[in-house]
C-alpha cells in the first residue's frame, strides 16, 4: 500500500499542469446493479490555484516519457522521480476513492511509453475494466494520446465520457520548435476520430435505441499561452476553427508557467500570464455564447486582448457607432454586445418587451448590470450620458480599477521624470 502512495504523490503532482479536464456533459444513468452515476449536473469540480480538480481523480498512469517537449515538467531530459501504475492500481484507487465519496470520477493522462499506442491501450484497459468488471458509472476522462491509431480511440470513446488531445501550441512552426517530436497531423487524426465517432454514434443512437455510447461528454483541448510569441489573434482564431469543425465542448488555456527555466527556447517570466489567460477565457465565452467572430474581438489592427479591461467592454468601445442600444426596439443578438447584460437577461428583455416599455428599474430586477450598461443603451426614462457624449477615449479610464488606475498614474509620473521634455 506505501508504495502506490507514493506513486500517487508523485503522479498526482505530475498531473497538476493539465487544466482540460472538466466533468460535466455526460449522463451515464445506473440501473441498480452498477457502482455511481454521472450525470450533466451531478459531477461538481473546483479548480485549485494550481490548477488541480479537486473533484476528480486526477492522476497519470506514469511520468516516463520517449518526448522532450521544452515546455513539459516529465519531458525525458528532466531528472525528475519516475514511476508508473499498474491498470489494476489505478483501477482499485479509483473505486476506493469512489466509495469513500473522496471523488466524483477520474481524469487519466500519461506520458508516452514505448509507443502512442502501447499508453493508449493501457489508458483504455483501465476504463474498460472501470466499466465491465466492476460496473462503475462515474465519469471517466481520458487523455487521447497524438499519434495513436483511430481504432484505439474508438475502443477508448466507447468507456470513456470524455476524450482530449492536448494540441499545447497556437502554431505548428512553434511546436515543432518546443516539441520536435510532435506535429499537427499527429494531433488532428485522433480529434477527427473522436469527432467522426460522435457523428455515427449520434446517427446510431437515432436508430437504434441500444446503441452504445461514444464519448457522450464530447472532447476537449488545451493550449499553453505565454510560452511562445503566438498572438491572441492565432490562438483565438485556432479555437474557432476547432469549434467550427471539431464541434469540441471547450478549449482550454493554461497560462505558461515556467518550469524548466534552463531551456533557452523558453521565454523568461516571473509569474505565468494568469490575466492574459483570463482574457481568452472571456473571449472564448464571447464566441460560444454572444454570437462574436474572431476578428470582433481581435483583428489585425488590435492582435492581441487588451488586459486592462474585458474584450466585450473592449469591442465596444472600439465601435461607438453601434451604441446606444434601444433595449425596448433592438434584436437579441444586438442586446448581448452590451457591455452588462449577459445571456440570460438579454432573453428576459426580449420575453419582458413584448408585454410593454421596459425602463431602467426593471433592467436592474433583471440582473443588467447597471453601472456599466447606462452608456451603452437607451430606455424609457434612462438620462445617462452614453459612450458618443462621454468619448471612448475616456470610457477606459470609466471602468478601469481604481488601484489600477493610481498604478498607471504612478508610471506615469516615473516615466515623465526620467524622460523629461
Amino acid at each position: 500500500m506505501g508504495d502506490v502512495l507514493k506513486k500517487l504523490e508523485i503522479l498526482a503532482g505530475a498531473a497538476k499542469y493539465d487544466v482540460s479536464c472538466s466533468s460535466s456533459g455526460s449522463n451515464r444513468g445506473n440501473s441498480g446493479k452498477g457502482l455511481g452515476n454521472a450525470s450533466p449536473w451531478g459531477i461538481c469540480h473546483s479548480f485549485t490555484e494550481d490548477g488541480r480538480c479537486v473533484s476528480l481523480l486526477k492522476i497519470m498512469f506514469t511520468n516516463h516519457c520517449m518526448y522532450d517537449c521544452a515546455y513539459c515538467l516529465n519531458r525525458r531530459s528532466n531528472d525528475v522521480p519516475r514511476t508508473a501504475f499498474t491498470v489494476k492500481e489505478i483501477v482499485d484507487l479509483t473505486i476506493a476513492f469512489y466509495r469513500r465519496n473522496y471523488i466524483e470520477g477520474l481524469f487519466l493522462s500519461s506520458g508516452i511509453v514505448k509507443s502512442p499506442d502501447h499508453t493508449m491501450s493501457l489508458l483504455t484497459r483501465v476504463a474498460k475494466e472501470l466499466r465491465t468488471i466492476h460496473r462503475y458509472n462515474g465519469y471517466i476522462h481520458l487523455k487521447s494520446i497524438p499519434g495513436a491509431s483511430p481504432e484505439l480511440i474508438r475502443e477508448a470513446g466507447l468507456y470513456a465520457d470524455r476524450l482530449s488531445v492536448n494540441i499545447e501550441i497556437p502554431s505548428e512552426s512553434n511546436l515543432k520548435m518546443l516539441a520536435p517530436e510532435k506535429d499537427y497531423p499527429s494531433i488532428l487524426t485522433p480529434m477527427n476520430s473522436i469527432h467522426q465517432g460522435i457523428l455515427v454514434n449520434k446517427e446510431d443512437s437515432r436508430k437504434f435505441r441500444s446503441a452504445p455510447k461514444f464519448a457522450p461528454a464530447g472532447q476537449s483541448t488545451q493550449m499553453i499561452v505565454g510560452a511562445t510569441p503566438d498572438s491572441d489573434q492565432q490562438i483565438l482564431t485556432l479555437s474557432s476553427g476547432l469549434y467550427n469543425h471539431q464541434n469540441l465542448k471547450r478549449v482550454y488555456y493554461s497560462g505558461y508557467i515556467p518550469i524548466n527555466k534552463d531551456d533557452s527556447r523558453l521565454p523568461v517570466l516571473a509569474t505565468p500570464p494568469l490575466v492574459r489567460e483570463h482574457r481568452l477565457y472571456q473571449s472564448d465565452w464571447l464566441m460560444r455564447f454572444y454570437f462574436f467572430r474572431v476578428d470582433e474581438i481581435v483583428n489585425d489592427k488590435h492582435p492581441n486582448l487588451d488586459l486592462e479591461i474585458d474584450p466585450k467592454l473592449s469591442y465596444a468601445i472600439r465601435n461607438p457607432w453601434m451604441f446606444p442600444v434601444d433595449i425596448n426596439k433592438a434584436p437579441f443578438e444586438l442586446i448581448l454586445r452590451v457591455p452588462g447584460i449577459g445571456v440570460k437577461s438579454a432573453k428576459l428583455i426580449v420575453m419582458s418587451r413584448r408585454y410593454g416599455r421596459i425602463s431602467s428599474y426593471q433592467l436592474q430586477k433583471m440582473g443588467v448590470v447597471m453601472k456599466r450598461a447606462k452608456y451603452f443603451i437607451s430606455c424609457n426614462e434612462l438620462a445617462s450620458p452614453t459612450i458618443n457624449e462621454i468619448k471612448p477615449e475616456s470610457m477606459k479610464q470609466l471602468f478601469m480599477p481604481k488601484a489600477q488606475l493610481r498604478k498607471k498614474d504612478k508610471l506615469a509620473g516615473q516615466l515623465s521624470f526620467t524622460f523629461p521634455d
